[in-house]
Formats: C-alpha cells, structure tokens, sequence
C-alpha cells in the first residue's frame, strides 16, 4: 500500500507542511482499524519541520513537498532549488560559537530510507520514510496479559 496524497500547493513554509502531514496520517494512515501513536506522530511532524526548513534556509527555496502513505509508515519527498547534499555536524564547536546543523542527524535517527537524488533541472530531493506504528488495541492488549 503506497497511497500519494496530492502534492499541496499550499506549503510554503514549516507549519503548513506540518499540517499537510498531519492531515495525511489522520485522513489515509489512520483507519477504523488502527490509530498512529502520539509520539510517533510527533516524530514524523520533526523531520517535516526539519527537512523544509533545512529546504527554505540552506536549500534556495522548498520547491515541492509531498507525502505517501506507506503500511509502516509515512513516506516524505522534499525539493528544493541546491544542489548541496547535507552535512552532519562534525565535531564540537569552540566554546562561544554557534553550530547548526544538528537537524540532518535527527532525521537520520528518526527517519529510514534516508535518500538523497539530485533533480534532472538541478536542487534535490530528500526522501525519507517516518515509520509509524498503530496504538495498540484494548484486543491486543488482552493478548499479552
């Protein structure tokens, strides 16, 4: 099952991707049969801010966001206009610097099928699939007790 959701004209920005994603998990993840966890939810709503906001600061420009219901999970398509791969931080910074570049790490860690592909006009897409896993149903719970 990998159902596209249609691409949103409308994101623009961090907070209208958030709600996008979210929109998608509650309206074509979610089902009379199960429910995303919380905190996975939360997760997925962090690699969206990060990734678009790593697309409008560090990207010149987020050029589409799209997002696809995957069985496990949800899965993210970020464009922008840079041909620049991300960096991980490296190291520590000298003591009164500021350091970005602790976003890139965190997807990583929350995200699988982390891919990085240059786009045929130039930019790149990042695509990342944020698991999800259903809240347990009061059935299932009865099973393991």
């Amino acid at each position: 099952m990998s159902e596209e959701a249609p691409a949103d004209p409308g994101v623009a920005s961090a907070a209208t991707a958030r709600a996008h994603a979210r929109a998608v998990v509650r309206e074509q993840w979610n089902s009379p049969s199960r429910t995303a966890r919380d905190e996975d939810v939360i997760d997925l709503l962090l690699v969206v801010s990060e990734l678009v906001t790593n697309a409008i600061r560090h990207g010149e420009g987020l050029a589409g966001f799209e997002v696809s219901v995957a069985d496990d999970g949800i899965r993210l398509l970020v464009h922008d206009h840079s041909d620049a791969v991300p960096r991980s931080a490296a190291g520590a910074a000298p003591p009164g610097h500021r350091v970005n570049g602790y976003g890139w790490p965190l997807v990583q860690r929350l995200a699988r099928e982390v891919a990085v592909e240059r786009r045929p006009g130039g930019g790149k897409t990042i695509a990342v699939l944020v698991p999800l896993r259903a809240v347990p149903t009061s059935a299932q719970t009865r099973e393991r007790d």
